[in-house]
């Protein structure tokens, strides 16, 4: 696992998101089929990204930076921001925690997408 899976299971998750976000409000078979790839995206990089690694790492990187990057978006396109100062500096500690996981950038191991069929130990 590397910031290079987990930064696509968060674009996916948020394309995701965001189609299904519309199609809850608007309908519509089109923002259905976005939130659907979204979510089909999410299940191939969540794949990708436990190949080789444990779930505890996955989803800490995941949860983490997730929050990063949403609280980002959240500041810079809507303009939402932190009502107490101490909030910041639980975002500061969030990304404190992301070096603490000591995650590669990119993969180590090239990724190979498992069979079907289970294989024998």
């Amino acid at each position: 696992m590397s910031y290079q899976d987990i930064g696509g299971l968060i674009v996916t998750e948020i394309v995701g998101d965001f189609g299904f976000q519309y199609f809850a409000n608007k309908g519509g078979l089109l923002f259905f089929s976005i939130g659907l790839a979204g979510y089909v995206g999410v299940l191939y990089f969540l794949i990708r990204s436990l190949q080789g690694s444990t779930i505890l790492l996955v989803n800490g990187a995941w949860d983490g930076l997730s929050a990063l990057i949403e609280s980002i978006a959240a500041m810079v396109f809507l303009k939402e921001y932190f009502t107490d100062p101490m909030q910041y500096v639980g975002l500061f500690f969030i990304i404190l925690g992301l070096f603490c996981l000591k995650l590669p950038l990119t993969r180590k191991n090239k990724f190979i997408f498992p069979s079907f069929m289970p294989t024998k130990k």
